[in-house]
């Protein structure tokens, strides 16, 4: 299973988190504070992160800027964990790179379903690593996070790639916000925020679209959800 990063200055839900995250099978590395987290991916590689938001030293904020500035753990997914009544914090926290993000308090099942949803993903890009998706003028490369849109290339984020690559999977099939939430994030039918959607569409058309004010490429379906043009054929290589 995916080695974890936990980073929160509670010893004992750490404790108790990274327990219980073990049992699931997976290798838990704990840091007690923002400084601990960046020294702790120097020694190993993870395959996910989950950074606490208010920690001494370097809050989790700022953690995640470094942590994607960082070339060795840009592509990695973060899970943030914000403390509650602070609306518009999820908003933030993806904007600066988290993947997803956890309110506390919360039950552990609510994170055991978004470790899993992050851990199918990494075996499906496991799966498909030297696979090249294209659809049109897109190149979408899994062993490298990089797209080329018609000769402009861009680094993806873990889930900026997970949203490009369903939408050119489902070329010219209209995905509504719900579906993404379900497909990409892992959450219940009816449950997540579709603000959090269009955080990454817009994201992902300020990389990719010519004129991210006006798209031609991931256009908007009004009150049904996106698109991606369908007047390109998909192809898989090899």
């Amino acid at each position: 299973m995916p080695p974890i990063l936990l980073a929160d200055d509670s010893e004992e839900f750490a404790q108790i988190i990274g327990a219980s995250l073990r049992k699931m099978g997976h290798e838990v590395v704990i840091a007690y504070n923002g400084l601990e987290a960046p020294e702790a991916t120097q020694r190993q590689a993870f395959d996910l992160m989950i950074l606490d938001a208010v920690m001494p030293k370097m809050d989790g904020m700022e953690l995640c800027q470094r942590l994607r500035a960082d070339p060795s753990t840009a592509a990695v997914p973060i899970l943030l964990l914000l403390p509650k009544g602070q609306p518009g914090n999820e908003i933030e926290g993806s904007e600066i790179g988290a993947d997803d993000h956890l309110t506390k308090p919360f039950a552990f099942q609510e994170l055991s379903l978004r470790v899993k949803a992050f851990v199918r993903r990494f075996e499906a890009a496991s799966a498909e690593e030297k696979a090249l998706l294209q659809v049109g003028p897109f190149s979408l490369d899994a062993r490298t996070f990089e797209v080329n849109a018609g000769g402009k290339i861009a680094l993806l984020t873990p889930v900026e790639f997970e949203v490009l690559r369903f939408l050119m999977a489902h070329a010219g099939e209209v995905i509504s916000n719900d579906r993404f939430l379900q497909e990409i994030w892992g959450y219940p039918p009816g449950v997540g925020s579709p603000g959090l959607v269009r955080m990454y569409i817009r994201k992902l058309r300020l990389k990719i679209e010519p004129s991210p004010s006006s798209p031609t490429y991931i256009k908007t379906v009004r009150r049904r959800g996106y698109i991606l043009s369908p007047q390109w054929p998909i192809k898989h290589r090899r």
